[in-house]
């Protein structure tokens, strides 16, 4: 039948895997670092998929296109549920990669006579989305409209002990290791600067030389950009002391 149906740009997808954690249908999956609609039959076309798409890879078309079979989507489900069946499973992608942004609440006063549970509490995370990871999260999106980003190396946040109050707080978190992972970073940080209105960059490297790959691709970005922005390098010494 002809009908009313997806089409993912294989060109524009960044590969987030948001577009498959919002089909609830598990019409979409990742495939290869990209998303596929491996399943037309599972696609209702009501497109809940497109507004999580960061790159507008997402768009309707009418074509032939076997019917929408709702008994079988049904039964995938079931299929893909967590055995005590309350919890249905990652539809598509990693399931470490699902993009979530967290609402913090206030923290109450700290107790010097509280519990090791409680003093969990009482110091929460900073973490304000997830992934964190650079090379994970997209180059666009309303979490990033007057961010203040915060590019750390990985070993920032073991090395210094107050990482999440005095530089996660109040900002988006991307870590990294130029020593670790592949390629440089150079690419992304701009593409990410450059298309939205971010507020600052606070760069958080430890004094060893690899992390100079961090903060050169950076500054790159930032240069890269065009853009006149706040922006700051902080170091962090071996033994977790500010060293600059």
């Amino acid at each position: 039948m002809v009908r009313k149906i997806i089409k993912i740009d294989e060109d524009k997808c960044i590969g987030c895997g948001l577009c498959a954690n919002a089909c609830h249908e598990g019409a979409i999956e990742m495939v290869d670092g990209k998303a596929k609609l491996v399943r037309e039959n599972f696609c209702d076309g009501f497109g809940d998929c497109l507004p999580s798409c960061p790159t507008g890879a997402i768009t309707f078309e009418e074509r032939e296109a076997p019917e929408y079979d709702e008994a079988a989507v049904n039964k995938a489900k079931e299929l893909k549920s967590c055995p005590d069946g309350h919890h249905e499973s990652h539809t598509g992608g990693c399931p470490g990669s699902r993009f979530m942004k967290f609402e913090k609440k206030e923290e109450p006063k700290e107790n010097s006579s509280a519990t090791l549970a409680d003093r969990f509490v009482s110091h929460p995370s900073r973490l304000e989305q997830w992934p964190c990871q650079i090379k994970l999260l997209p180059t666009t999106g309303d979490f990033y409209k007057g961010a203040k980003l915060l590019i750390a190396a990985d070993c920032t946040a073991y090395a210094y002990a107050n990482m999440h109050e005095d530089f996660m707080k109040g900002k988006i978190t991307m870590i990294g290791c130029p020593k670790l992972d592949e390629g440089d970073y150079t690419e992304k940080l701009t593409k990410i600067i450059s298309g939205n209105d971010i507020a600052s960059v606070t760069i958080v490297r430890m004094e060893v030389p690899c992390c100079g790959g961090l903060q050169r691709a950076a500054e790159n970005a930032i240069r890269n950009s065009g853009k006149f922005l706040p922006w700051q390098v902080v170091t962090i010494s071996r033994n977790g002391e500010v060293i600059e």
